[in-house]
């Protein structure tokens, strides 16, 4: 009795190390990229220097070495973190077409008003801009191409979305709502706010009608 006690105790202290790692390992992520969108925010992309981000984390060089080869890396997944977290504060998928649309503007003025990828949008750091937002097809706009496509998918199925290929169709709403939210400030004197939620929506919405 006392032996089967004993041979469980330490396989049961081992199953708890790795969660233990895990969270701590997370919670020095997060600081990391919490220094990161600090930095970002009140001095600017251009000055967002890796000893300076280990600096405000609390951590050393070598700890953010460890998890990321350089600033751009700590950029781009400090990205796909805002806007993951994004993505999941908003209900994309809906009964209809119309809550679909609802979701994907709510989620464009929050990604437009986010002030880290604000700051990123007028840095002027276009490499950047370009690398992690436009220029390829990272884990940030891959996470919101299945979100879009489950509800395309939805609303297909509810009969309020056109036929099609959902990726495909999920593709080009991601363009059109991306687009959007990177030139809203060129075009803010005649697009205004109410106007800007509502043109998008419309688009939006004439796009995936049958």
């Amino acid at each position: 009795m006392s032996s089967s006690n004993e041979s469980h105790e330490p396989s049961a202290e081992r199953a708890t190390e790795p969660s233990a790692e895990r969270a701590t390992e997370r919670g020095t992520d997060d600081a990391i990229l919490d220094a990161a969108a600090e930095l970002i925010v009140q001095l600017g992309v251009s000055r967002a220097q890796l000893a300076e981000i280990a600096r405000r984390a609390g951590v050393s060089r070598p700890t953010v070495y460890r998890r990321w080869p350089d600033v751009r890396a700590v950029i781009g997944a400090l990205l796909t973190r805002e806007i993951a977290a994004t993505r999941d504060a908003v209900r994309l998928t809906g009964t209809d077409r119309v809550a679909f649309v609802d979701g994907v503007v709510e989620v464009a003025v929050r990604l437009r008003d986010h002030p880290v990828l604000g700051a990123l949008l007028r840095s002027g750091d276009s490499d950047t801009l370009f690398e992690y937002v436009v220029d390829r097809l990272g884990a940030s706009q891959r996470g919101l191409l299945e979100a879009l496509r489950s509800g395309i998918e939805q609303g297909q199925r509810h009969g309020s979305i056109r036929a099609g290929e959902p990726l495909e169709l999920a593709a080009m709403v991601l363009l059109i709502a991306q687009s959007t939210v990177q030139s809203h400030r060129m075009v803010a004197p005649v697009l205004p706010e109410d106007a800007w939620r509502r043109e998008l929506a419309r688009a939006l919405d004439g796009y995936l009608a049958p």
